[in-house]
């Protein structure tokens, strides 16, 4: 005899948990994981237990870790909650860990806990764009998968801010403080998450989700268009406390580059989120890459304190509207299984990431043309996302909400 399995609940059609999750989970993962580092590594500095030659191995770890991760990521294509659940665990329990790192740690477990971190940030990321945006298709509401990029601005924000108004503390109670904010948020994502469903979407919703499935070679420059994207935005991710810094002594307004840049991050992707539905997700991913051009170069014809800031907003405010955009662009090419695909672009973007730090290092302290490392390397990143967003706009398909009808 058989039975009928049990009729879905309104919480497994509901999709603000999965949005929820994703948002929470990105937060964590990148806000506090990938990023919570660069507004702390001037407090530790002044703490006594970093250096600025140990600041930048930990930071090439970090990206070394995230291009293991994306290149490991593939890991969980059957289960990419599972995979999400791990990540934002070892993003916890690293965060809190660098409380440790002092005076009389060894000196690679530092470098070693960021590169974990890395690993498990790219998994987060990956296997939050898998899950989340599969899950909403499932339910007819893709389009709001742009909203859980916004949790990657509002962590940027909220470690920035963390790290701005309790900086008379020592770094690492900080880092205790924001491993267990990343905890709860963890705990948060597995009560979210629970009874929205694992397995591959079926036939019927892979066809609603899909567009023309592109061919290898217009993957293979997505792929290449991601990494170009993630070589331009590394430059004032990494550097832009320190050119306040140099501008302005003040912590109180040279530390308001970071919450400002994680600000403009969720401002952005939320209006896109709202009033963008529309429009082909390649045509707003070229006119992001194409604005953060501006905000690359602009230091460059300017070293003023409203440059910088300016350069904050501009990058921020579209390195994660181009995220979100690629990474769906992912999910429309395969829409039978993205992770592979959202794994080889996350790949590319930790390369490109990985290649920008170290352009400025290789091209030492010398000027050339009145110009330092950073100018140099802000200048190629300039002409190549400039490039690129062109390439981006000439060869966008319209994407699924603009074929709806009205």
């Amino acid at each position: 005899m058989s039975t009928l399995p049990p009729a879905p609940t309104d919480s497994e059609h509901a999709p603000w948990p999965v949005v929820a999750s994703g948002l929470v989970a990105l937060a964590v993962a990148m806000g506090i994981g990938r990023f919570a580092f660069t507004p702390l590594m001037p407090l530790m500095m002044r703490d006594g237990t970093l250096t600025a030659a140990a600041g930048a191995e930990w930071a090439a770890a970090n990206y070394g870790g995230y291009l293991v991760g994306a290149l490991t990521a593939s890991w969980f294509a059957g289960n990419p909650r599972r995979g999400l659940l791990l990540s934002l665990a070892g993003v916890a329990l690293t965060t809190m860990a660098m409380a440790a790192v002092g005076h009389d740690a060894p000196a690679a477990l530092g470098a070693g806990l960021r590169a974990l971190a890395g690993v498990f940030s790219a998994w987060a990321l990956v296997c939050a764009s898998g899950w989340c945006l599969a899950e909403l298709a499932r339910r007819r509401v893709g389009a709001l998968g742009a909203w859980i990029y916004t949790g990657v601005g509002s962590g940027i924000a909220l470690a920035g801010t963390l790290a701005w108004l309790g900086g008379i503390q020592p770094a690492s109670r900080l880092w205790l403080e924001l491993g267990l904010v990343a905890g709860l948020g963890a705990l948060l994502v597995w009560s979210l998450s629970r009874g929205q469903g694992t397995e591959a979407a079926g036939i019927g919703e892979r066809e609603a989700a899909a567009v023309v499935r592109r061919p290898r070679n217009g993957q293979a420059a997505l792929v290449l268009c991601y990494g170009v994207f993630g070589f331009g935005y590394i430059v004032p991710a990494t550097f832009l406390p320190a050119m306040a810094r140099e501008l302005a002594s003040d912590p109180r307004v040279f530390g308001l580059t970071w919450p400002l840049f994680g600000l403009a991050a969720a401002l952005s992707v939320a209006a896109v989120a709202r009033w963008s539905k529309r429009v082909p997700r390649q045509r707003l991913w070229a006119a992001a890459q194409g604005v953060m051009a501006l905000g690359t170069g602009l230091p460059l014809a300017a070293h003023a304190l409203w440059a910088v800031a300016a350069s904050a907003i501009l990058v921020g405010g579209t390195f994660m509207v181009a995220t979100m955009a690629g990474l769906q662009l992912a999910r429309e090419a395969r829409p039978d299984n993205p992770t592979p695909l959202l794994a080889r672009m996350t790949a590319a973007f930790a390369a490109g990431q990985i290649v920008g730090p170290v352009l400025v290092r290789l091209l030492g302290p010398g000027r050339r043309a009145g110009w330092d490392a950073l100018d140099c390397t802000g200048a190629v990143a300039t002409v190549l996302l400039v490039l690129t967003a062109l390439w981006l706009w000439r060869a966008a398909r319209p994407s699924p909400e603009s074929l709806m009808p009205a």
